[in-house]
């Protein structure tokens, strides 16, 4: 398998460090941000857009690949990388977490469980969408949110579909339980968890590397032992899961005191480490400090179809308003700036923010795709400057240039 890790340099005063990721079909710089192409596409992009990105990595959902338009069409057509004909690093998930939180969406009628009211009606409305999601030991009964057919996964059918997907890095089975269930059923959970990991790493193509989660949801002794569990078996790689904002509710100090409570134990491990479904600014720089090396979220392109342009503190950014500005506010109705003052992107280079406030309710298309380049260029330049700051280190300089209040 053509997978290694090597870390180049370290931080003097946290666990911060740059590396490099290997594969057969590319490299990663860690720390990277990973854009994700849920459905084997980054919405609104373009596959030259993607290019002159310079996008090192993307990451595909199994569920919905699976389900529409199914993995064996995608591995009759060479796999992913060439479906896509992308020449870089491919991760893709597992399906669990999706197959549980989609299937109760569809039940539910909802379309973002991340949103704060839809979650709550998701935790008050679970018991009655117990026959509609069964987990048991085995897997996951689920409906599917195309066309409500039933269907089944466990671990064994998991590292089937990602073996057909033909990514790079794939991710072990698992069960992502919400904060609403008890100590109890958390336990349950990451015994299933555990059974599900052994047998991912028992079924899964050893031509791709895989990747043991930590669960334990937000109990400091389940966490501790899920993460002495996977950090124990023979993974390339480690995620931690979790889905913070359901697991949590949104409490960023949980999330951190949740790695806090592991990381002494990876002090000394020297596989990559993956942060699940992450991507704010303000998290990114606490997450690189205690020592994870990659990460993936929707948040920077999920923000730009509505409308917010990322920019640093330079050009007023700040955890307040999380580092964005809303275009379609009138104030920008005659801002001749760039959007932001040191991005790189190629929006930033040929529009004002001017341009894309009237863009905005001129041609929203085009501008989904001008304001998405421009999310995911400023923070793959970003996370660029974290790594030279760690290898020039100035980490902790940057970090609270970024962070200050």
């Amino acid at each position: 398998m053509a997978f290694e890790f090597k870390i180049l340099a370290k931080d003097a005063n946290s666990q911060a460090r740059v590396g490099i990721i290997s594969t057969q079909n590319g490299k990663i710089e860690t720390p990277y941000l990973i854009p994700v192409a849920t459905r084997a596409f980054i919405i609104g992009l373009t596959k030259k857009d993607i290019k002159e990105l310079k996008i090192q990595a993307i990451l595909s959902n199994t569920y919905h690949l699976h389900l529409k338009p199914g993995d064996n069409l995608i591995a009759k057509k060479g796999g992913l990388h060439k479906l896509m004909n992308f020449k870089g690093v491919i991760y893709t998930d597992s399906g669990g977490f999706q197959a549980f939180s989609l299937g109760d969406a569809k039940k539910l009628g909802l379309s973002k469980l991340s949103q704060n009211l839809e979650r709550k009606k998701h935790l008050e409305k679970s018991k009655e969408n117990e026959s509609l999601v069964k987990i048991t030991n085995k897997g996951v009964y689920f409906n599917s949110i195309y066309d409500n057919s039933r269907h089944f996964i466990d671990a064994k059918k998991s590292m089937e579909i990602q073996s057909n997907l033909g990514s790079d890095a794939i991710m072990a089975f698992d069960e992502c339980s919400g904060a609403n269930k008890s100590y109890n059923y958390q336990k349950k959970a990451l015994e299933r968890t555990h059974a599900w990991a052994l047998k991912s790493l028992k079924y899964h193509n050893k031509k791709q590397a895989l990747y043991g989660i930590i669960q334990g949801g937000n109990n400091k002794h389940l966490r501790v032992k899920s993460a002495k569990f996977i950090l124990s078996k023979k993974f390339e790689g480690i995620a931690i899961g979790g889905s913070f904002g359901d697991s949590f509710g949104d409490s960023k100090n949980s999330m951190l005191e949740t790695i806090d409570w592991i990381k002494p134990l990876w002090k000394k491990d020297t596989r990559p480490r993956h942060m699940l479904g992450i991507g704010w600014i303000d998290d990114i720089f606490e997450l690189v400090e205690r020592g994870i090396d990659t990460f993936d979220c929707v948040h920077m392109t999920r923000i730009a179809r509505h409308g917010n342009l990322l920019i640093s503190p330079d050009s007023g950014g700040n955890i307040k308003n999380k580092f964005r500005v809303k275009i379609k506010r009138s104030i920008f109705k005659e801002d001749n700036n760039k959007i932001d003052k040191n991005c790189p992107c190629k929006t930033c280079k040929t529009h004002t923010r001017k341009d894309l406030h009237n863009l905005i309710k001129k041609d929203k298309m085009k501008f989904g795709r001008l304001a998405t380049i421009h999310n995911i260029g400023f923070m793959l330049n970003l996370m660029e400057n974290i790594r030279q700051s760690i290898k020039n280190g100035t980490f902790n300089e940057l970090k609270e240039y970024y962070l200050k209040t």
